[in-house]
């Protein structure tokens, strides 16, 4: 729950706001419906989409969204799972009354664990988790990253500390002017990967 959680505040802190409820709509879909945690994602995904209407100046679609937003976390604890919500739900209500704030400024940025998340401040797993969404997020085929995920998982279970896809997970995710490089390159290396498990699995 943390690591998506954080995933997705970052992906939302850095403005991707449509990608973000990428990070969170799985394990929202897993979770019993009206619980603590279903609503807290449900919240956060409907104030990313809020915030996404609102950007593409759909002011209905903005307005319902950020009331209901604002009705999954009303009843929450102000810190619950180390969020700061009171100024997400003071959003919520203003943009809900007033969807045109975003021509004027930009959304309130969601705190966690007493930092705002960006994906240059992300650990292992939440940049791995980022790294999938944002993938999708920018066009790019998903299975080499989620690939270059598993290898990266891999290569920490063993212990190595200079995987090649751990280091190219971290530059996709952060490095924007460079992405479409990085996207190359890791592709490239889960390809060569992949050859040598096949490799391999022929000589037994």
């Amino acid at each position: 729950m943390r690591d998506r959680l954080r995933a997705g505040v970052a992906v939302f802190n850095d403005g991707h706001y449509h990608a973000a409820h990428d990070a969170w709509e799985d394990r929202w879909l897993d979770l019993e419906s009206g619980s603590d945690d279903e609503r807290l994602l449900h919240g956060l995904i409907q104030y990313s989409g809020a915030v996404y209407h609102a950007r593409e100046g759909n002011w209905e679609g903005a307005v319902g969204l950020a009331a209901s937003g604002g009705g999954y976390l009303a009843n929450l604890p102000a810190d619950y799972r180390d969020l700061r919500l009171a100024p997400v739900r003071s959003f919520l209500a203003r943009l809900a009354a007033d969807p045109e704030i975003l021509e004027r400024r930009v959304p309130v940025r969601i705190e966690h664990e007493g930092t705002l998340p960006t994906l240059s401040t992300l650990g292992f797993e939440p940049t791995a988790l980022a790294a999938v969404v944002l993938a999708e997020a920018f066009g790019y085929d998903e299975e080499p990253v989620d690939r270059a995920r598993t290898y990266a998982r891999q290569d920490l279970e063993a212990g190595a500390d200079d995987s090649t896809f751990i280091t190219l997970l971290f530059d996709f995710v952060r490095e924007d002017e460079n992405r479409g490089i990085v996207y190359q390159r890791l592709t490239d290396h889960v390809g060569r990967r992949r050859a040598r498990e096949e490799d391999v699995k022929g000589l037994f």
